[in-house]
């Protein structure tokens, strides 16, 4: 489902989700002479979401989230997508944005860049812009390579730096504990780190994009993998005790998402996956039981 499809507008404010992101496979292919990596990957959507109230006002940009460590300035990305859109667009207003954060920050989830995604959609709709889908696709990769997967939503391959979308078969309903360790993690540290390693295990996305195909969910398991875990791992060894506890409890499979922390498990039914959530969130405050949407 598109960001703006599940938008709720009234007058002249806008309430959206922004859902988070697992990431079924990462590969990273190489690094682009502009310094950014060309990745192939599956993104795949989860119901867990920040709600972003937008507010259309005569002038300026205010925003406030339920965060306290949280920006509330340019350095916020939510801020800059405004800023973008009114530089973009020409459009002379305003806007107030209050994000309620239930999305881990900086734990491979792209919650920054589906907050984006929200402010960008629904300026679109409260200033009645019109603009296509791929003008908000090229302006979201200007604030981050995640943004216009945020925008689509649902189960995509990504290419290039991520801005290649390519839709998949939906992926929907599947029980997915997600976990994510106290330590943050800074995504340039573990791509740069990339660089310059050494025996690095591809997943096969090709694999995926098959099971995918053919409704093959053992197929689907078999085959996620991550080519940044082991890397965040030896910087967050609680990623391997977290993936080793969610198999032992039951996941068809665990993986890490994005450059991590946040592992996810995927889970055969509900009642496991609840068990399995009771048991993490005795130890970790940031333990989620969602599941996958289209």
């Amino acid at each position: 489902m598109k960001l703006y499809e599940d938008m709720i507008i009234t007058g002249s404010r806008a309430i959206a989700k922004s859902y988070a992101k697992i990431n079924l496979t990462l590969d990273v292919l190489g690094r682009f002479e502009n310094g950014y990596h060309e990745v192939k990957m599956i993104m795949q959507s989860v119901n867990l979401f920040d709600l972003v109230i937008v507010d259309r006002q005569k002038s300026g940009i205010k925003i406030s989230t339920n965060r306290p460590f949280l920006p509330n300035n340019e350095q916020n990305i939510a801020y800059r997508a405004a800023n973008l859109f009114f530089s973009e667009t020409g459009i002379d207003g305003g806007v107030k944005i209050m994000i309620h954060k239930n999305i881990p920050v900086a734990a491979g989830l792209a919650g920054g860049s589906g907050n984006a995604a929200a402010v960008l959609c629904a300026l679109n709709l409260l200033y009645s812009a019109h603009l296509p889908d791929s003008d908000l696709a090229r302006m979201g990769l200007m604030l981050g390579a995640d943004v216009p997967y945020c925008i689509f939503g649902g189960t995509y391959l990504a290419e290039g730096i991520g801005e290649r979308l390519t839709r998949l078969p939906s992926l929907e309903g599947l029980p997915v504990v997600l976990v994510k360790p106290l330590e943050g993690i800074s995504t340039a540290a573990i791509y740069n780190s990339i660089d310059s390693a050494h025996n690095l295990i591809h997943p096969n996305t090709d694999a995926v994009i098959n099971a995918l195909k053919s409704g093959d969910l053992d197929g689907i398991y078999l085959n996620l993998a991550n080519i940044m875990e082991n890397i965040t791992a030896d910087k967050c060894p609680e990623i391997a005790k977290i993936k080793k506890r969610l198999m032992e409890m039951g996941a068809k499979a665990a993986v890490m998402s994005g450059s991590g922390p946040t592992v996810f498990g995927i889970f055969p039914d509900n009642k496991t996956a609840k068990a399995a959530l009771d048991s993490m969130s005795a130890e970790y405050d940031e333990a989620f039981l969602a599941h996958t949407i289209s």
